[in-house]
């Protein structure tokens, strides 16, 4: 049970099991101990952090390590677990003191599944969103960056570009390539339906043989993501709550005309 318990800490994205209400009281402080303790007890459980300034609260959700899905990952693995954020996810959009979704990435990828329907549920928000690559944004971490409204990568960050793949026994050979095909098709299209980059060059991109050593694809940097269209632009973290606080203002804006009328 401890060593269950000291895994969650350690991992992000692990506030399935709490309300928004309970998690929105540990990130503010609830009397029960220093603010800032709660604070850092709420980022270890959740992965994320919610921050007030100006009058503007913010989510900032952290995809980090490796995606889980249907399977639990080998001990020592920093995880993102599916299962968790997914809950999350609603709760932000339904919560009225949530104004904005700051999503962080840091990861290498992981369940197809699992990482396509997180970023189903990124792009169906209502809420202004807006996604920063650090590090790295590498395979299913790709439809992740692009699932926000708008996109930002630092220079330094890379991404691999890769078809579906899957290791070890493989019944049924045709059956299994037409399920993958069917698979990667589904992602090229969710790619190419929420970023300016063309099927055709993202295609290229996938079965290029030439820049990984064992495998097809593509590894590109911050500038190269731009400038294909993948991503939105180079910035910082302040260039990312930057452009979420004009999301923010001009969605208030909206509201309050709709009000009036």
């Amino acid at each position: 049970m401890d060593k269950d318990k000291n895994r969650l800490q350690e991992n992000g994205g692990g506030a399935g099991s709490e309300n928004s209400e309970d998690l929105e009281n540990n990130a503010s402080g609830d009397g029960s101990g220093s603010a800032e303790n709660d604070q850092l007890d709420f980022i270890m459980k959740s992965g994320s952090v919610i921050s007030k300034k100006d009058g503007e609260t913010i989510h900032c959700l952290t995809i980090i390590g490796q995606v889980e899905g249907h399977f639990i990952l080998g001990e020592g693995q920093k995880a993102t677990k599916y299962e968790h954020i997914i809950p999350l996810l609603v709760s932000i959009e339904q919560s009225d003191e949530i104004d904005g979704l700051l999503l962080v990435l840091n990861t290498m990828g992981g369940d197809v599944e699992a990482g396509l329907a997180i970023a189903e549920m990124i792009a169906g928000m209502s809420k202004p969103t807006v996604s920063l690559v650090l590090g790295g944004g590498h395979s299913i971490g790709v439809p992740l960056a692009v699932s926000a409204k708008k996109s930002f990568i630092v220079p330094s960050a890379t991404m691999t570009i890769h078809p579906v793949r899957m290791s070890g026994t493989v019944v049924g050979v045709p059956q299994t390539y037409y399920y993958f095909e069917r698979m990667q098709d589904r992602i090229v299209r969710f790619i190419t339906e929420h970023s300016q980059v063309k099927e055709e060059k993202f295609r290229q991109l996938l079965m290029r043989t030439d820049q990984i050593a064992t495998d097809v694809g593509s590894l590109i940097d911050g500038r190269e993501a731009v400038e294909i269209g993948l991503i939105d632009g180079v910035g910082s973290l302040a260039d990312a709550l930057a452009e979420l606080r004009q999301q923010v203002e001009a969605k208030q804006k909206e509201n309050s005309t709709s009000e009036r009328q």
